[in-house]
């Protein structure tokens, strides 16, 4: 197979989050350009065995070309991290948007505080609609048109179907336990990242850590995007992902 484009989603979304992106990029890019849905999201597979990150990044790694570029958005970005700490000959370059090695705040690290992460599981629980629809707002918060983010984030999403109630489980789990700063600090392919300063899901202030874990990190911040910074500003994202691709 020969090397491409490969973009994953975050959590609850599904592979149509990237339709505008793509249609850009595919036109300036001697590599195809492909997104993907993670196993159990936009209607793909969710196999019985599944039931860590690891089981779900090798369901991508059996599609993936060797030598790939892997764009990945939020819970998307962890997979990609794993993939190219567990596939290296698989992944060539990392872009990692809105993305977190730990989403998880500590007293040494920036990230979402585990009481908000541990409520999300419990409404995803109670009502995963409800819970996505959530998810939509607090993703576009921060964002100088944070209404008109959720309404096309809204309208991407609906293109496929509902997520499997399994893989948004195991999702919101990785986004709980996960913790692959070892694996971003060992990384010998090149890593780059693409970030929201009003993100309130990833903050800012995790940058500087990336940095100082993995020293070929490179990030650029949006200064007035949130945590899709694709969305809100498109033209401006994909600019900057040409430049790094």
């Amino acid at each position: 197979m020969q090397s491409e484009i490969v973009l994953l989603h975050g959590w609850g979304m599904n592979k149509q989050v990237w339709q505008l992106s793509i249609e850009q990029l595919q036109q300036a890019q001697p590599l195809a350009v492909r997104s993907v849905n993670l196993p159990g999201f936009g209607g793909a597979a969710f196999a019985e065995h599944i039931s860590t990150l690891d089981d779900l990044a090798d369901e991508i790694a059996r599609e993936l070309s060797e030598h790939s570029v892997l764009v990945g958005w939020s819970l998307g970005g962890l997979v990609a991290i794993n993939l190219a700490h567990r596939y290296p000959d698989k992944v060539a370059k990392l872009v990692l948007v809105a993305s977190n090695p730990c989403f998880v705040e500590s007293p040494e690290w920036p990230g979402i505080k585990p009481k908000v992460l541990a409520g999300f599981k419990q409404a995803l629980a109670d009502d995963s609609a409800k819970t996505i629809e959530r998810f939509l707002a607090i993703q576009a918060m921060g964002s100088e048109h944070a209404r008109d983010d959720i309404k096309q984030l809204r309208k991407l999403l609906g293109q496929l179907p509902a997520a499997h109630p399994k893989a948004l489980s195991l999702g919101l789990d990785a986004l709980q336990s996960c913790d692959y700063r070892a694996y971003f600090g060992a990384l010998s392919q090149p890593v780059f990242g693409l970030f929201g300063r009003l993100d309130a899901l990833v903050p800012s202030e995790v940058i500087e850590r990336m940095a100082a874990l993995n020293p070929q990190f490179k990030a650029f911040t949006f200064a007035k995007a949130s945590h899709a910074p694709f969305i809100s500003h498109k033209d401006e994202f994909v600019t900057h992902l040409k430049s790094i691709l």
